[in-house]
């Protein structure tokens, strides 16, 4: 099948804003996106920036808008997003700085996910025996959502309080806040929640599920947030 990729694009050294290319490409309904925009790149215009990397949804590297909606350009299907003649419309990820056509400044992205300290904290003697610290399925399960995340951006980007002020902390480092709050072998949930409880926190937060909807990992971030906020509201670990 046919199809048109209405790709933005932006070169900072030739444009003054961006702009909408269209290129046709023949594809497979089954082929995805990510195939479709490699296709532009290497067969028709080999200035095309954009990022990718494993190709298999772990990465995240390869977050971008499809249609609107903030996806992983190698999980969507073509045959998801259109049918034979009709286009596909691609632009970069919002509220992040435009380097050049798909690819944004992913730095002030991940300096909120480390302002969350986003490692485990704990300066107990490991056990005598030399183990690793043991922990039950059901300690594990408490905070197991929150590891699946890959830090794509596509929830922070999704999301309109981060549109409005891009100082707050986002979705995603809140999730990774999340998984180590309530990690029994962590002792640093009392210095997370306190980053999390300042202006541009955790109460940023609208509760808008633009997040949930955008994860392609079907985190459900909004749920997370809201267990980071009523752990503040009633200061217990639950």
């Amino acid at each position: 099948m046919k199809v048109n990729l209405k790709i933005k694009r932006y070169n900072p050294e030739t444009d003054r804003q961006p702009h909408w290319e269209t290129y046709t490409v023949e594809v497979e309904p089954i082929d995805r996106v990510l195939d479709a925009l490699h296709l532009v790149k290497w067969e028709q215009d080999g200035t095309l920036a954009l990022r990718r990397s494993c190709a298999h949804g772990i990465c995240g590297s390869d977050g971008m808008r499809i249609n609107g909606q903030n996806a992983l350009a190698c999980k969507v299907l073509i045959k998801d997003v259109a049918q034979e003649g009709s286009t596909i419309s691609i632009e970069p990820l919002l509220g992040l700085p435009l380097v050049k056509d798909l690819v944004v400044d992913m730095e002030p992205f991940f300096g909120h996910y480390r302002s969350v300290m986003p490692f485990l904290v704990n300066d107990e003697p490991l056990p005598a025996d030399g183990r690793e610290r043991l922990q039950s399925p059901e300690a594990r399960d408490r905070f197991d959502k929150g590891t699946w995340c890959i830090l794509c951006a596509c929830c922070t980007t999704s999301c309109p309080s981060f549109w409005a002020n891009d100082e707050y902390v986002g979705p995603a480092a809140i999730v990774q806040a999340h998984r180590f709050i309530f990690d029994d072998r962590d002792h640093a949930a009392a210095e997370r929640l306190s980053v999390l409880n300042e202006q541009f926190g955790v109460w940023r937060c609208r509760t808008a599920f633009n997040c949930t909807n955008a994860c392609p990992r079907e985190i459900p971030v909004t749920q997370l947030i809201g267990e980071v906020k009523q752990t503040l509201a009633t200061g217990r670990l639950e």
